[in-house]
């Protein structure tokens, strides 16, 4: 251990003068060295102005466009080539290490050269000095065989690269836009050193740019802070449209007792929120339209006997699963099946976007697939034409009977995309040929399939709405279905299906292009019924407040109920219409909103009639020729209702789940102290018959959901 006093005397002893012969003789070596005794480049070094491959491109195109002697694009190529041909020059020039020189030898110099490293016995390069051998040393076997060791560790990978890949290269250094923000390694300084780096634009490319060569050595270069990756590849903008809207609120039954809407069979919903959980995110809530979720899935309610009347509705109505003090009024109708030997010739439009955003692989691939199913679900005496549109509109296959497979199936085989999308020309022209082959008292309908916005013609979906409207009037229906994500205009899908008398889906798999297109194939084409709404008029007697469960975006007046002029949805042929009220029952103290102080309507159960209903539900209804609605009423009584959840049906139950999970993920607050697994829990026990693993998948769903949302 050293001694204090020792450390202080050493301290205070005075510092030798500098030996003036040593010097002498440091000066002498630098200077024989100067002289050329050492092979010392000439080459400038460093990054100023003008010295750099890139400064000097860079300059040269400024000075070229500033004096706007490029006019047209076959302009600038021309003036193109010879920017690329002195680039390519200059790094035949300056940078011989790329190509191998003359010789075909490796030109080192302090970026690549490996003698400040030394391999570890493991082969990976260390930090640790390599030994300087003394200047004038004669060369042993020894030292040239570490030699060549030395420069195998600098030589390329691959064999040097023709010129046609240097001036590949020299143009992609050429694009400022392409250059990384500047690193360490472009200031010209060695972070070790503090010597010019002549290697660094070499040095700051990534790998896929660089030689194979640099890629090999890409350890020995000074590297530059690597750059985000948000930065390095940009976000794909998300232009999907989806039309926002709030949640229904609670009404006072005594205030405004009336309730009125369109019935609903979209499905497009249902697998928006499918693709967005497989995809390990929560959906966006204005995408969750809890209606289209509960009619995705096939119920077994009770039909009607006869095709006079196109449906039959049940209502129950039974305890509500997360609130105590309310009860639910489940509304189903279940419209008359056609068998097939009865259904009707169809005459079928396909109108398909083949414009160049389709160019994906759940697109227009995907499309095509769909479409080939569709077919094979046709019968021959049917009928099929294709219309698409990219730019302009055109028609690809005149109408040809379904017995024509092959002809039809190699006009959708020989799709290909590409262009704008000019919808607005390609509906008219589709309308227009199913005019040409219309079948009287059979199925005319347009099926447009697209991934987003018609940009060319009317875009405004109010204008594509009047459009729409006229045609349907010829008696030709139009159905949408949507494909892909990104681009996806859901508003205008569901704006111009609502109004032409048709449904809209969204088609993410080959599986559900198979329920769509083949398994719901009758309800899909064949409509029994159109211009469907519902009225329930609530008992202030029996009912405090009442809520409908989604259906927000086919909200009606009350007058329109009774207006023939007032479009409404459809029901095809065996499908299955499901709406759900929470509905509070007078005195149970669940009530929301609290009672007027003054002028509270006061109702007496004395001297009126029809006291003991909950409700009355009115269904009005067009047969698909005919312009006069027809009215079909249900009072809903004590005979409606069942004391337990558990009493109710499987499907009153598995459908209550459904509508359970999606205003969970709407984040609704009637639900939101209802926990995933209690939803699980409902649809598990009530699963039953699920011949194609619907309801299964369901269930995986609501897991899915479950663990993204933190398991509430």
């Amino acid at each position: 251990m050293v001694d204090d006093n020792e450390l202080e005397r050493l301290r205070d002893l005075a510092v030798p003068a500098p030996d003036g012969e040593a010097k002498a003789r440091a000066f002498a070596t630098a200077m024989h060295a100067f002289d050329g005794q050492e092979k010392i480049s000439t080459a400038p070094q460093g990054t100023a102005a003008g010295l750099r491959l890139t400064e000097r491109a860079r300059t040269l195109w400024r000075e070229i466009m500033q004096r706007k002697l490029i006019a047209t694009p076959a302009i600038t190529a021309l003036v193109a080539l010879p920017i690329a041909g002195y680039a390519a020059f200059q790094m035949l020039k300056e940078q011989p290490s790329v190509i191998g020189g003359n010789d075909g030898k490796v030109t080192e110099t302090l970026a690549d050269k490996p003698a400040a490293q030394k391999p570890a016995a493991n082969g990976l390069a260390t930090n640790e000095p390599l030994a300087a051998a003394p200047a004038k040393e004669k060369k042993t076997d020894a030292d040239s065989k570490r030699r060549v060791e030395d420069e195998a560790q600098v030589a390329p990978a691959s064999p040097p690269k023709p010129a046609t890949e240097v001036d590949s290269l020299a143009k992609q250094e050429m694009a400022p836009e392409a250059l990384p923000a500047p690193g360490p390694a472009e200031s010209g300084q060695l972070a070790t050193g503090g010597r010019a780096n002549a290697q660094a634009p070499m040095a700051a490319m990534p790998p896929a740019q660089a030689p194979a060569g640099a890629v090999a050595d890409s350890k020995l270069m000074v590297q530059p802070s690597p750059m985000p990756a948000d930065q390095m590849q940009p976000q794909e903008e998300n232009r999907d449209r989806i039309e926002t809207f709030k949640t229904n609120p609670v009404h006072e039954a005594a205030q405004d007792p009336v309730s009125t809407f369109s019935i609903d069979v979209d499905t497009a919903s249902y697998s928006f929120v499918r693709r967005s959980l497989k995809q390990g995110a929560l959906p966006d809530p204005d995408t969750v339209r809890v209606e289209e979720m509960i009619n995705y899935f096939p119920y077994g309610w009770k039909g009607p006997d006869s095709a006079a009347t196109p449906f039959n509705s049940t209502v129950t109505v039974m305890p509500t699963p997360w609130n105590e003090r309310t009860k639910l009024m489940h509304v189903a109708i279940k419209g008359f099946d056609v068998k097939p030997a009865e259904q009707p010739k169809a005459n079928l439009v396909f109108l398909i976007d083949v414009s160049g955003s389709m160019d994906e692989p759940d697109k227009l691939p995907l499309l095509k697939s769909a479409f080939r199913l569709l077919v094979s679900k046709l019968k021959p005496d049917d009928t099929v034409s294709i219309v698409t549109y990219a730019g302009n509109a055109g028609t690809v296959l005149m109408p040809t009977k379904a017995a024509e497979k092959q002809k039809i199936l190699s006009a959708i085989d020989n799709l290909e995309p590409g262009g704008s999308t000019a919808g607005e020309a390609g509906i008219k022209e589709a309308y227009k040929l199913a005019q040409q082959s219309f079948v009287r008292d059979g199925v005319n309908r347009v099926m447009l399939a697209t991934d987003g916005d018609f940009n060319v013609g009317q875009t405004d979906d109010d204008d594509l709405k009047r459009l729409i409207e006229k045609e349907r009037k010829t008696g030709v229906f139009l159905s949408v279905f949507g494909f892909g994500r990104g681009n996806l205009n859901d508003q205008m899908m569901q704006t111009i299906a609502q109004n032409g008398n048709g449904t809209a889906a969204y088609i993410d798999t080959l599986a559900e292009a198979e329920k769509v297109l083949v398994e719901d194939a009758s309800s899909t084409l064949f409509t029994i019924a159109k211009d469907v709404k519902i009225q329930v008029e609530f008992n202030p007697a029996k009912v405090s407040e009442y809520r409908l469960v989604g259906y927000e975006t086919r909200a009606l007046k009350r007058e329109d109920f009774d207006n023939d002029r007032v479009d409404a949805g459809d029901i095809g042929s065996g499908h299955s219409v499901t709406a759900i009220y929470e509905i509070t029952p007078k005195g149970s103290g669940g009530e929301q909103v609290d009672p007027l102080r003054y002028g509270q309507a006061k109702v007496d159960n004395g001297g009126v009639a029809n006291a003991g209903e909950y409700a009355f539900v009115k269904i009005r209804y067009k047969l698909p020729n005919e312009n006069i609605s027809k009215l079909i009423t249900t009072p809903v009584t004590a005979a409606n209702e069942v004391s337990s959840f558990d009493e109710a049906g499987a499907d009153q139950r598995f459908s209550v789940a459904v509508a359970a999970f999606g205003q969970k993920l709407r984040d609704e607050d009637q639900t939101a102290n209802f926990g995933y697994d209690r939803i699980l829990e409902i649809a598990n026990a009530a699963r039953g018959a699920d011949p194609f693993g619907y309801r299964a998948e369901f269930l995986s769903l609501v897991r899915l959901a479950s663990s993204l949302d933190g398991n509430k």
